[in-house]
């Protein structure tokens, strides 16, 4: 990419990234615990962007979005691990956290298809949000949650390597093309606005 290029993207007044979880590794590309690298595929196919650069222990993708400049990440250490990629990539950029980050991942509490956006939370259990939660010192940045259901048998970590059912994956397809797009409203917009269109009335009445 031409250093001049570099020099304008180094001038523009705000830098976004967006980061989608999973695990790397072909054997793990259609599990359930892999929807956030699949909604960061997706923005990347809309909005052009590839994501291939290796930096950080991830593999990145710099563009332009909205009078932005956009960064797209994919963790490339396993999920519990995901908060130091995330780390050396925020602290690279000078991001502050609460305005400028979103994560996107995958959520057993939700049943499949549903999707919610928050502008901070806990971890709720899941273990790639709490390792970024830990390495920021933080839990306050937004996040986007992909609902997948949960197994009434098995453990969990079961449950989340496998794919989903046919049935599920569906709804959670769908699930993926809305989270793409709530992305968008946050990045044209702002989280508020992302929570107003794309939220249930439960989870906006919750957040209030």
């Amino acid at each position: 990419m031409a250093a001049g290029f570099w020099f304008a993207w180094d001038n523009m007044a705000e830098i976004k990234m967006v980061v989608g979880l999973g695990n790397p590794g072909e054997a793990y590309a259609q599990t359930r615990h892999n929807i956030g690298f699949r909604v960061i595929d997706l923005l990347a196919e809309k909005l052009q962007i590839s994501v291939k650069k290796r930096k950080f222990n991830c593999r990145i993708g710099e563009g332009e979005f909205s009078d932005k400049k956009l960064i797209l990440v994919k963790p490339w250490l396993f999920m519990n691990r995901s908060g130091l990629s995330v780390a050396a990539a925020v602290n690279f950029y000078k991001l502050t956290v609460q305005s400028d980050l979103l994560v996107v991942t995958d959520d057993m509490a939700f049943e499949p298809g549903r999707i919610r956006i928050r502008a901070k939370g806990s971890a709720g259990g899941h273990k790639g949000l709490s390792d970024i939660i830990e390495k920021l010192g933080t839990d306050e940045f937004c996040r986007l949650r992909i609902g997948i259901g949960q197994s009434n048998q098995g453990e969990a970590i079961d449950f989340v390597l496998d794919e989903p059912t046919e049935e599920e994956k569906s709804l959670i397809d769908k699930a993926i093309e809305k989270a793409q797009e709530a992305v968008v409203c946050w990045l044209e917009q702002n989280v508020e606005d992302a929570m107003n269109k794309f939220n249930s009335r439960d989870d906006r009445k919750n957040s209030q």
